[in-house]
């Protein structure tokens, strides 16, 4: 916080909460996801978080909270159906939902209030960050030449083990019947 003037009627002039913005998505994402109005709505309501005071984020903590329940309630990107991303979505709305409970105590300090935005938009960009991922790793996937899509499972690679050392078994038994 920080005052101005040396009188005795100093006036405060602010206790904004500035963050860096966080990761943004993947332009192939992005493509995705703009037709996802929810997820568009947050985006956009988010940014008012990076720069805001306690008053103004107090204020505006239920319309987040109620943008991201919307948002978690109605993936349309079938991609992001996955359970890692939707345990993210979860955790961001819950802590969307302790902001807006804080708006609610008159005792709340400003301190308390920086620390529960800075937890959202750290969230947020978790998020942001595993979509990107699961985008990066489908172009990936798709630059391979083989198919990533079918994994080996255990019993297989077991399997494959035995059969390879049955044959070099069979090829040491064939070397030492040749010796002889």
């Amino acid at each position: 916080m920080e005052e101005v003037a040396d009188s005795e009627d100093s006036v405060e002039v602010s206790d904004r909460i500035s963050y860096q913005l966080g990761e943004t998505l993947v332009p192939r994402a992005k493509e995705d996801i703009s037709k996802w109005k929810e997820y568009e709505n947050v985006d956009e309501f988010i940014l008012k978080f990076y720069n805001v005071s306690s008053a103004e984020a107090l204020s505006n903590a239920q319309e987040l909270a109620d943008l991201v329940k919307l948002m978690k309630d109605s993936i349309r990107v079938e991609k992001l159906k996955d359970l890692s991303v939707i345990a993210r979505f979860n955790v961001l709305h819950n802590e969307t939902l302790r902001l807006a409970d804080m708006a609610t105590i008159s005792s709340i300090k400003k301190d308390e209030v920086k620390e529960e935005v800075g937890k959202i938009l750290e969230l947020y960009t978790a998020l942001n960050s595993k979509i990107n991922t699961i985008y990066k790793a489908e172009d990936v996937q798709n630059s391979l030449e083989i198919d990533t899509e079918v994994p080996v499972t255990i019993e297989e690679k077991r399997e494959n083990f035995e059969y390879n050392r049955r044959m070099n078994n069979s090829i040491k038994e064939s070397k030492r019947n040749i010796r002889q």
